[in-house]
């Protein structure tokens, strides 16, 4: 549980680098730090010491410009938790790794930190090395490439770093948000952008936020960010964060008989995969320290729910429903068929499919007494319309998000 979690991140002469979380590097450094030492000093590296701390950087390339950062390993498209919040950027992603130059160029993704922007950049990176090694694959982040250009304007190493930067298959640049308002920085990504765009280099680039909502990038640079495909990633849905909670579980070589346990837990972190990540780490932690199982009494304990939960009720998938399209509940149960009711219909119908145990006449009856084979085609029209209509998917996720965070309506 605590050594599974450290990663080595770099080797400087005998010392050997590692990361870890905070509470598992402090448990870590505390603990295991003379064991470790001890078994590197066994081996044939020539290591003898271990460090917590942020290795030095490499010897700077010439010209004065310092090496860039490197994907972390474990970022591959198999390890991506596909949901309706992220698919199409995952297949985007994808198809720039799969073809890069020839399917969205540039490729811009964007969403909150925690939602799998980096993994998928370093999934296109990681996947091109194993696939195209031949192929000159560049992957930073904005922040290296901000710094290793004022390096290069200090020590005379502009030339060195336009070639390195120009001289690319494959340009992959993390939160460039943080290029915003730094006018040469800006000045020089325009120009390096133009030489890769125009000599067919694949460009893809992530932030926090669309090109027009970064207000100080400038209007020239935020046009090219348009010039592909812009793709968000959203919130990961119940369903997505229950099934990163599993592969957790499972690659930590745990087992848990309490699977409510883990459900509870995903209903309690809704706002990123990275936090979930940690929510979990924690629960591990108390079951391990406290010796008590990890089930959904002490998910209750450790992360205590803000408000009583509410149980799942047609009445319930209705209201929320009627909320979110701005129609009345009345109008759910009514003969009218025009577009927005018609669809306000047969996204309660699926939802109540799906979040309770009623039968298909039961379910018809709440809604105007529609027969059995009315209802199911509500909930197949759905089913194929989560595949291909975003708005569908938008309003599903939505509704189900406000009915499994208690608050009982859509936003």
């Amino acid at each position: 549980m605590w050594l599974a979690p450290v990663t080595a991140t770099a080797i400087r002469g005998d010392r050997l680098y590692l990361n870890a979380p905070d509470p598992i590097r402090t448990w870590v450094e505390r603990r295991y730090t003379d064991l470790i030492e001890h078994s590197l000093q066994q081996g044939p590296e020539g290591l003898g010491s271990i460090s917590f701390e942020a290795a030095a950087p490499h010897a700077p390339a010439p010209g004065g410009v310092p090496s860039t950062s490197e994907p972390n390993p474990t970022h591959l498209f198999d390890r991506f938790v596909i949901g309706p919040g992220n698919h199409l950027a995952h297949a985007a992603a994808l198809a720039v790794a799969e073809a890069p130059s020839e399917a969205y160029n540039p490729l811009f993704l964007h969403g909150q930190p925690g939602l799998g922007k980096t993994h998928l950049l370093g999934a296109i990176a990681n996947y091109l090395d194993r696939n195209v090694p031949e192929l000159n694959v560049l992957y930073t982040s904005a922040e290296s490439f901000t710094a290793e250009f004022v390096t290069a304007l200090r020590d005379g190493g502009t030339v060195e770093f336009k070639r390195r930067y120009r001289d690319l298959d494959v340009l992959l640049i993390d939160d460039i948000q943080f290029i915003a308002s730094k006018a040469a920085t800006e000045e020089e990504f325009f120009h390096t952008f133009n030489a890769l765009y125009e000599s067919g280099s694949q460009i893809v680039l992530s932030a926090d936020r669309t090109p027009t909502e970064i207000s100080t990038l400038a209007d020239r640079l935020s046009d090219r960010f348009e010039w592909g495909l812009t793709v968000p990633l959203e919130q990961p849905n119940l369903a997505t964060r229950l099934t990163v909670l599993h592969r957790l579980v499972s690659e930590a070589g745990l087992e848990i008989s309490d699977q409510e346990a883990l459900t509870l837990l995903a209903k309690r972190v809704q706002t990123n995969l990275r936090q979930l990540h940690g929510a979990l780490t924690r629960t591990i932690a108390e079951a391990s320290l406290n010796s008590t199982p990890l089930d959904a009494e002490l998910i209750h304990r450790v992360f205590p729910s803000q408000t009583p939960d509410r149980p799942v009720t047609p009445e319930l998938i209705r209201e929320t429903t009627a909320g979110f399209f701005r129609t009345p509940v009345e109008t759910l149960q009514s003969r009218r068929r025009d577009v927005n009711t018609s669809r306000a219909r047969h996204v309660a119908i699926f939802l109540t499919r799906e979040m309770t145990a009623l039968s298909l006449p039961q379910i018809g009856a709440l809604y105007g007494d529609r027969d059995h084979t009315t209802v199911l085609n509500s909930i197949r029209r759905v089913e194929q319309q989560l595949l291909s209509d975003p708005e569908v998917t938008r309003a599903v996720e939505s509704i189900r998000a406000s009915i499994h965070s208690d608050r009982g309506s859509a936003r």
